[in-house]
């Protein structure tokens, strides 16, 4: 399953995104999972290494395929601001990057295309762009650019769903200039045209994780209304950034072929060329045997198979993300920018609870993913050690339970057909959107109804059939009235704030769940006091308890990913401790890949 990405640094990772553990990560190659007696893995599952291992020299100017694994085309939505797919991200991250630099623990420091320093109070942040940072059409990387990008998402024409995000609503003045009360956010200050500074309302321990971290070239698209960004061709076919990479060719939805950036700040690029291609899922391996890719992230459920391959290898890591099962219990009101919960349908926790318990999650992760997936307790993966709770009271495989449930509740089998009706004795159905993708997509969805069925509830596909990336998330975003249940998955950034997700003024809240509890519990965890890591800890400890009896949302699957990477392919890691991994590093030590 795809995942969405939210604008946190996904993945220097890619996105920047997912991430690790009290379960580390370690080298090796055993294919097997240890377990504490809690039932969480005790290190990297699979312990697979983290970086490629070629003892050989890069050759000059050397060319890279890159697999973007897919059963649709990448949507084509090039820009940090707007993107909201894992496949546009895997296109971005090569032409262009964030001004900040992470360390091992996702914090930003000095090391990237900007510098910063923090006031005392911890209310401000002055940024500073180096002088050798500059757009890939020549012109600097400016402090304007970075508070354009500001300015866009603030703008209350934006199209986009990065305002949602607390930190970027705290900067002073955002709310008078989201309203149209103000021309510009009094809290940016441009000191030249490499400085600025940002002060917010109030000191958040996530500002060093989360913080905005992209500049928009302002001379390039500031011509552009920013009602009409999203769709312009300055983002869809001509898009330019700062990476390592520049655009040279583009086929929409299928391929870029990419050119090195010679005037990249890092240091000029070992490669000379990098080409993006769409593979289906289901000739990845072969494309992979073949020397036609040599790196993609590998579908997970395909791996038994590929295990053993000769030509390639295969990096992993827990992943900063989890799969759930999600609950429409509302809508978005985008003219007041709230979540409004109001289907009577699913309000009733007992119901939620109880679909949440018919499903037996290590059996998924075990015989469909290979061992490469494992149940998820809370809806904060292992990969925050500091913040992911032992305590959470998690839901696990109980069908007696869920039957249990269901009676107290009031669905029960009045008609004796093994199926349940309402409170109110009438016929009880349930939709469920699944998407397509991978060989695991039907079967996982296909067990997930007769999980369903087991305890007496009848559940079915929407319109009988997957629903491809692109279309599905369309649905969900919109609040389809189809849509009832749905299985996604999230990538939770390298900033654990699950405000982003699941505020009650912000988009990505698919579930639109909101509660006076869940409000104050996700302000205590980015509030002044939760500079003290006791508090926090707290805090977030409390929150993954009460999701976890409230049950918006089921959480189902902390996951593994994995890499496959061609044997000639040089410094390339995927170890998020890896601070100085950037693509202009990774070269390849033959013209040609290796091939079983």
């Amino acid at each position: 399953m795809k995942k969405k990405y939210l604008f946190k640094l996904f993945s220097f990772m890619a996105l920047l995104v997912l991430v690790l553990s009290a379960c580390s990560n370690s080298t090796g190659g055993s294919g097997k999972k240890t377990e504490t007696s809690n039932g969480k893995p005790k290190e990297n599952i699979g312990n697979f290494p983290l970086v490629v291992k070629n003892d050989k020299n890069a050759i000059n100017d050397g060319s890279l395929t890159y697999g973007l694994v897919s059963d649709t085309p990448f949507e084509g939505t090039l820009n940090y601001a707007f993107y909201d797919g894992n496949p546009d991200f895997l296109v971005l991250q090569f032409f262009d990057e964030p001004l900040f630099s992470t360390n091992g623990d996702y914090e930003y420091t000095n090391d990237g295309a900007a510098t910063y320093e923090m006031s005392k109070d911890n209310k401000t942040i002055t940024v500073k762009i180096k002088d050798n940072v500059n757009w890939t059409d020549g012109k600097p990387v400016t402090a304007q650019d970075y508070e354009y990008s500001f300015l866009v998402i603030g703008n209350k024409d934006y199209t986009g769903v990065r305002y949602g995000d607390a930190i970027i609503q705290s900067i002073v003045g955002m709310n008078e200039y989201h309203e149209g009360k103000a021309q510009n956010i009094s809290g940016i200050k441009i000191i030249d045209d490499k400085t600025l500074s940002i002060t917010f309302t109030q000191a958040n321990p996530s500002l060093l994780t989360g913080l905005w971290p992209y500049a928009l070239p302002k001379h390039y698209l500031g011509d552009v209304a920013i009602k009409d960004l999203a769709k312009s061709d300055k983002i869809h076919k001509d898009p330019i950034g700062f990476g390592p990479f520049k655009i040279k060719k583009m086929v929409p939805g299928e391929s870029v072929e990419y050119e090195r950036n010679d005037d990249y700040y890092a240091g000029k690029p070992k490669l000379k060329s990098v080409v993006l291609k769409v593979v289906n899922p289901k000739v990845i391996l072969q494309s992979m045997k073949k020397g036609e890719v040599d790196i993609a992230e590998y579908p997970v459920d395909q791996y038994a198979a590929a295990k053993g391959s000769k030509n390639f290898q295969f990096l992993g890591k827990i992943d900063l993300a989890y799969s759930y099962i999600g609950f429409k219990l509302g809508h978005w009101d985008a003219d007041k920018g709230i979540n409004v919960m109001d289907n009577p349908k699913f309000q009733d926790k007992r119901l939620r609870q109880a679909m949440a318990y018919a499903l037996d999650q290590k059996s998924v992760g075990d015989k469909i993913y290979n061992g490469l997936r494992f149940p998820a307790t809370s809806l904060i993966p292992p990969s925050f050690p500091s913040w992911s709770s032992n305590n959470a009271n998690p839901i696990g495989y109980d069908p007696a339970k869920a039957k249990k449930l269901l009676d107290e509740a009031g669905y029960k089998d009045v008609d004796g057909d093994g199926l349940r009706e309402d409170p109110k004795g009438e016929k009880f159905h349930i939709n469920f959107l699944a998407m397509s993708g991978g060989d695991a997509a039907e079967p996982l969805a296909k067990f997930y109804i007769q999980s369903w069925k087991n305890v007496g509830l009848d559940v079915s596909l929407n319109d009988g059939r997957l629903a491809e990336f692109n279309s599905f998330y369309d649905m969900v975003q919109n609040d389809d009235p189809k849509v009832e249940v749905f299985q996604a998955a999230w990538s939770t950034g390298t900033d654990v704030d699950p405000y982003g997700l699941y505020g009650k003024d912000v988009p990505f809240n698919f579930s639109r769940f909101i509660s006076e509890k869940n409000d104050q519990l996700l302000a205590d965890g980015h509030s002044e006091k939760a500079f003290d890591h006791d508090y926090r800890k707290k805090a977030y400890e409390d929150w993954q308890k009460f999701m976890n009896d409230e049950m918006p949302v089921i959480p189902t699957l902390f996951r593994s990913v994995i890499t496959s990477v061609n044997n000639r392919v040089t410094d390339y890691s995927v170890d998020p401790k890896d601070s100085s991994f950037v693509w202009s590093k990774v070269g390849v030590s033959s013209k040609t890949p290796d091939v079983e």
